[in-house]
């Protein structure tokens, strides 16, 4: 917090920081029992009316009455990593993109428009990427209208948590009743420590999703569009572990782009789990992306995904930023499973 040289708590922002990451305090009303004081960090998403809006790296919006400050200042937009492979959210947007394309997209400004047949939201979403070229509400008007006519909801994939995120947007999507569907997290780590480790045994390494892959693949009745876009990459593997009967005992799909090698669909059998499976799928794929010249690595997990999270971060992962999907008003939620 901001204290001056009498050993005050002061306010040192005021609304002409809109839009920069700020540290508050509050007092608590009504008073907690023992808490007094209620800290909060993020974005400055607006200060209108006497209420600040504050966008926390996990994409949770708080309002904050002005009369309840005690103290607040701005501070750096975004903390030094610690370990994994320098990246930014823009080159990682760009990357996760490529990794799972839809099968129809059009710009809008610098927005992309991303469709396939309802498919998992990654490929039914809006990236709004830099600015739409028009008013936030025209543009909104326009991706419903460009999802409507597909018979689709509107979505608008948002990212937090990192320099160059989207924590105004956020507020500005929450503020005209979006709803925020579905959080996860995208986390990063060093390739080489998958690969390094014991060599996996009856890993099978393919370019397709055959039969026995999509057969443990978690979503069931895929059609052409879903294989489009599971076979949607710059270089794209598949990794079974075969089972005793024709469902796979494990399975796993990388992308490798560049340095970047993208990790997804790693699934095992639940009555196999905890024998080391995923991670055998995840050293093969590895392997193979580091042959190609790949040398970090990124995946996506949800945040609820206890086993999903440990699993990642024993292999060195962690997490790079937040990202969210948010559904236009007065819409059913789409079915896209937990592909997010």
């Amino acid at each position: 917090m901001e204290i001056s040289a009498t050993g005050r708590l002061e306010v040192r922002i005021t609304a002409a920081d809109v839009g920069k990451r700020v540290s508050v305090r509050r007092l608590n009303d009504p008073p907690r029992e023992g808490e007094k004081f209620t800290d909060t960090v993020g974005v400055l998403a607006s200060w209108d009316a006497g209420v600040l809006l504050i966008t926390r790296k996990t994409g949770e919006t708080v309002r904050i009455a002005e009369s309840s400050l005690v103290a607040g200042k701005v501070v750096p937009s975004a903390p030094a990593r610690r370990r994994g492979p320098a990246a930014s959210y823009a080159e990682l947007a760009h990357i996760t993109t490529r990794a799972w394309r839809p099968v129809e997209s059009e710009r809008l400004g610098e927005w992309e428009l991303r469709a396939a047949a309802g498919f998992t939201r990654r490929a039914n979403s809006v990236l709004p990427l830099g600015e739409p070229g028009m008013p936030l509400d025209e543009a909104l008007a326009a991706v419903r209208s460009w999802y409507g006519e597909r018979g689709l909801p509107a979505y608008v994939q948002t990212a937090t948590g990192a320099e160059g995120t989207q924590e105004l947007l956020c507020a500005e999507l929450e503020r005209r009743g979006w709803t925020r569907e579905v959080s996860a997290e995208l986390w990063i780590g060093a390739l080489a420590p998958l690969a390094d480790r014991e060599e996996p045994a009856g890993v099978v390494l393919s370019r397709a999703a055959d039969e026995a892959w999509l057969a443990r693949y978690q979503r069931k009745g895929l059609g052409e569009v879903a294989l489009k876009v599971l076979g949607s990459g710059p270089s794209v593997w598949f990794a079974t572990v075969p089972g005793d009967g024709e469902v796979p005992a494990a399975i796993g799909r990388c992308v490798v782009d560049g340095r970047w090698a993208g990790f997804a669909a790693v699934e095992v059998d639940p009555a196999l789990r905890r024998r080391g499976l995923a991670s055998a799928v995840m050293a093969a794929l590895a392997a193979r992306a580091l042959d190609e010249g790949a040398s970090a690595a990124w995946l996506q997990v949800e945040t609820d995904n206890a086993a999903a999270r440990a699993l990642y971060a024993g292999n060195g992962f962690s997490a790079h930023h937040a990202y969210h999907h948010y559904r236009e008003p007065d819409s059913e939620p789409g079915n896209s499973g937990s592909d997010r």
